[in-house]
């Protein structure tokens, strides 16, 4: 059997998809970006354009995620891994919407906190302490339950001599410390996380893990991004390698990256 029809039969929803509830479902989700041309300087170049290619468009278009399916059953460790630029971000945005899909459709069961870029979505004119009843509030908490919460949270991101520093003049460590703080207090029935487990210093980024493994060991939901074979094939139940958008090969942890190992995939897409 050639690498190009593995690929297209393993790129199918798995029997473990669909073995039980789904956390998340993504059915035919297309994310098309636009990529700009040099804009026309005058009105003569424009013409000229147009007269020569039948439009006066000066940006064409690709897809960073393509008529993508993929399910996510409740309770288990999914790993996405592919090149740069496969798409893997993209996807994990389109699951902790933030990201709207272009097309196709996209159900989301249950709490999602996502890590994937922390910080985002912290007002810099605002501290520490702002800024968690802000991202509580987006979360439907109640001011008494973000009060309960607030000092855990500083304590566990080391900023308790700066809780009253507004954001802008952190450093990117601290913001990420912050972020990542936020974001697993949340205690969300599916996490995201995008290559932020090396958060801080050695320390810190070994409180990461501390809080890593106990959510693995809770039955939550992850899907997590990584170029971290080793730490991939120990903790996913399942991963799909992605390529140009495309999932080209859907299994379990070994077989997956020994495609992703073999670069033969990149050739392999479904047609």
């Amino acid at each position: 059997m050639s690498n190009s029809s593995q690929a297209v039969q393993s790129g199918s929803p798995s029997a473990l998809s669909n073995a039980a509830p789904l956390a998340i479902s993504l059915e035919n989700v297309t994310v098309a970006y636009r990529s700009y041309k040099e804009r026309p300087s005058s009105l003569k170049e424009a013409l000229i354009r147009f007269f020569r290619h039948g439009t006066f468009r000066h940006f064409s278009t690709f897809d960073a995620v393509s008529n993508l399916t993929l399910q996510v059953p409740a309770g288990k460790v999914i790993g996405l891994i592919g090149s740069n630029g496969s798409g893997k971000s993209t996807l994990l945005k389109i699951m902790a919407q933030v990201l709207k899909p272009t097309s196709g459709s996209v159900k989301i069961n249950g709490t999602v906190a996502s890590l994937i870029e922390l910080g985002v979505g912290f007002d810099p004119e605002l501290n520490a302490i702002e800024n968690i009843y802000l991202n509580g509030s987006l979360h439907r908490k109640s001011r008494a339950q973000i009060r309960g919460r607030v000092q855990q949270i500083l304590d566990f991101a080391e900023l308790n001599d700066f809780a009253t520093t507004p954001i802008k003049y952190y450093s990117s460590g601290m913001a990420a410390r912050l972020g990542f703080a936020v974001a697993i207090d949340i205690n969300p029935d599916i996490l995201l996380i995008d290559e932020i487990l090396a958060v801080g210093d050695e320390r810190f980024q070994e409180k990461c893990r501390t809080v890593f493994k106990n959510f693995l060991k809770s039955g939550k939901t992850i899907v997590i991004v990584s170029h971290d074979m080793s730490m991939m094939a120990d903790v996913a139940e399942e991963v799909a390698l992605l390529s140009k958008g495309s999932i080209v090969c859907q299994d379990a942890p070994k077989k997956a990256i020994a495609m992703y190992r073999d670069q033969n995939y990149q050739t392999a897409l479904k047609v």
